[in-house]
């Protein structure tokens, strides 16, 4: 008799199921839940439905779901359905009784719309956590950092289109939610909450307890309790809390010249020397502006600037948000100056080149001439975050949406700006460039005028019609000067780029001639060109230093160059002296370049991708 082959028992939903429940159970987030019940759905005939979540705390799993889900995704809709119940999507005091559109009228409240803007910010928050993975596409909807009732009023005042209409029905029918007709009502806060909340506290000071013993590090009772605030009392802060090791080790310290804290981006350490004699309110302020400075990623944002007086900059618009917040205590010889409120890192930074002297012997959190802010590539010139950094984005970004649906107070608004701007993808260079074009050279408008007829006019000579007709041209505004630096330090591919890319939105803007001066250590002054051929006359000279005063003092004497013709300038920001211009300007610097001086007009920063 021949061998029989043993077949392979085929999974089913019984056994992806089971396998995410003990998922869910071991997860320290979510294990030992005792409020509610994860159940099997017996008999049920639809199977357009994979799980409900009902009110009262039941979850019902369908294993008779249409279609087949790996252990991942039922875990990921376990979890999914919970965070209904610890969120308070049934809770009256988080349901809204109406909707007021666009300010001028309320509507009755609408079941469905809010339990899809519930289960967007679910999907938002498992996304921003990498928990499981969702069954179902989820592009047709854009989820920022809203809470729901802000998702809520802008799916009510949007127009749907039909992929977004299929999208709500697929995630109604898969993940339905039963209860919100009668919305609860707790007396002493919801249960379900309160538990979540607790298991993020404990689970938060069990992920510090076991990085400091991982580094073999044992902090004092002060730092513990400073970093543990954050986890119980400060959401703001609290995620990016966890993601850090603290090391008070003060040999360390003394090898790496640190005199009271500093930040390893990199390695997600805060090294703190004891010997500074912090008390806990002031490791509470210290903490917080490390925090701050991996969260908003000023590592990353430096572009060329000297790396020091860029972390000094930062440094002042920090201080300042701590002492608003009044996070802590200012420890003495903090950098804080009432006179930068209000100002952004860049703004400060130019402030400080005036005198850079002077800035230059100021001190940081770790000490004279060396930036709190330790991290290898501080060139700013990577082209994608790490994981790690991504971590600091997410956890900051999560942090202020928990930080304002808890109403824990006062932000300021530049911090608030800063954070939103963390999920926004920088405006390419080519779009600002082309905004520069459209606002100095907008296109001529065209009116409909009765003094000259229509040329249909005949045709109907009872009826009088206008001709389409172009306002005036103004003559004067259809010109720019372009300074363009020469030099052997100059980028041949960069600079062809950029001429390129100027004659493009030159003729969009139905610019004819440009006037052209070229600059290294001396100018050359080639008149006026077409457009066309802008691309085409360019010829490294190299010939050292660049000296561009000369062609800016060219243009602005020369008798047939309008009084109000802009200047765009194309340099690499090696640049021997400071520049004098008298008119509108603006420069155009390879990413990563910086000018040697605080420049009055707008600055763009080029790039090869």
């Amino acid at each position: 008799m021949g061998r029989k082959e043993k077949k392979q028992e085929k999974l089913t939903n019984y056994d992806t199921i089971k396998a995410a429940i003990h998922l869910f159970d071991r997860h320290h987030l979510f294990g030992k839940i005792n409020r509610i019940r994860i159940m099997l759905e017996g008999g049920n005939k639809n199977k357009q439905h994979a799980c409900l979540v009902v009110s009262d705390g039941r979850i019902l799993l369908n294993p008779e779901y249409k279609a087949f889900l790996t252990e991942q995704e039922w875990f990921y809709i376990i979890v999914h359905q919970y965070l209904h119940l610890a969120f308070g999507h049934f809770d009256a005091e988080k349901i809204p009784v109406s909707y007021q559109l666009s300010g001028k009228r309320k509507g009755e409240f609408q079941e469905r719309i809010w339990a899809l803007a519930c289960h967007l910010y679910n999907m938002k928050f498992l996304s921003d956590m990498k928990l499981g993975k969702c069954p179902f596409y989820t592009e047709g909807f854009e989820v920022k950092n809203q809470d729901e009732n802000e998702i809520y009023e802008s799916l009510l005042e949007r127009d749907w289109s039909e992929l977004q209409c299929r999208l709500a029905e697929e995630i109604h029918q898969l993940l339905p939610m039963e209860g919100l007709r009668v919305p609860l009502v707790h007396k002493n806060g919801n249960p379900i909450a309160e538990e979540f909340a607790a298991k993020l506290a404990y689970a938060a000071k069990s992920v510090l307890t076991d990085v400091n013993k991982s580094e073999n590090i044992e902090c004092s009772h002060t730092v513990k309790e400073a970093a543990e605030w954050f986890m119980s009392h400060y959401p703001l802060l609290g995620g990016l809390a966890v993601g850090f090791h603290l090391r008070e080790d003060y040999e360390a310290c003394q090898r790496m010249e640190i005199q009271m804290a500093a930040v390893d981006i990199e390695k997600a350490i805060i090294y703190i020397n004891p010997t500074a004699n912090l008390t806990e309110k002031e490791l509470r302020f210290v903490l917080a502006h490390e925090f701050l400075h991996a969260g908003l990623m000023h590592h990353e944002r430096c572009l060329g600037r000297n790396f020091y007086l860029w972390n000094i900059a930062c440094d002042y618009v920090i201080n300042g948000w701590l002492y608003e917040l009044q996070i802590g205590d200012m420890p003495t010889g903090i950098l804080y100056d009432e006179n930068y409120r209000g100002l952004s890192a860049e703004a400060i930074y130019d402030l400080l080149l005036q005198d850079i002297r002077k800035t230059m012997k100021l001190m940081t959190l770790r000490g004279y001439g060396k930036g709190d802010i330790i991290h290898v590539n501080s060139s700013g010139k990577k082209d994608h975050p790490t994981e790690q950094e991504e971590f600091y984005k997410n956890a900051l970004k999560q942090g202020l949406i928990y930080h304002e649906n808890q109403n824990r107070g006062y932000l300021p608004e530049g911090l608030i700006q800063e954070i939103r701007a963390l999920g926004m993808p920088p405006i390419p260079w080519e779009v600002e460039l082309a905004r520069w074009f459209e606002y100095y050279f907008p296109l001529e408008e065209k009116r409909y005028s009765y003094a000259r007829p229509s040329r249909r006019q005949s045709s109907s000579p009872e009826i009088p019609r206008p001709r389409l007709t172009v306002v005036e041209k103004r003559e004067n505004r259809k010109t720019f000067g372009v300074i363009i630096d020469t030099s052997g330090s100059m980028s041949e591919k960069l600079l062809a780029m950029a001429l390129g890319t100027i004659a493009s939105y030159a003729n969009s803007r139905e610019v004819e001639m440009v006037r052209v001066v070229f600059c290294d250590a001396r100018a050359y002054d080639a008149g006026y060109l077409s457009v066309d051929e802008l691309a085409g006359r360019v010829e490294i000279k190299g010939r050292g230093g660049t000296v561009l005063q000369p062609g800016i003092d060219c243009l602005e004497k020369a008798k047939d160059f309008p009084k109000d013709g802009p200047i765009l300038i194309i340099t690499d920001g090696v640049i021997e002296n400071h520049l004098n211009i008298k008119r509108e300007h603006a420069y155009l610097l390879p990413k990563g370049s910086r000018l040697p001086f605080a420049g009055k007009g707008k600055i763009f920063y080029m790039s090869d991708k």
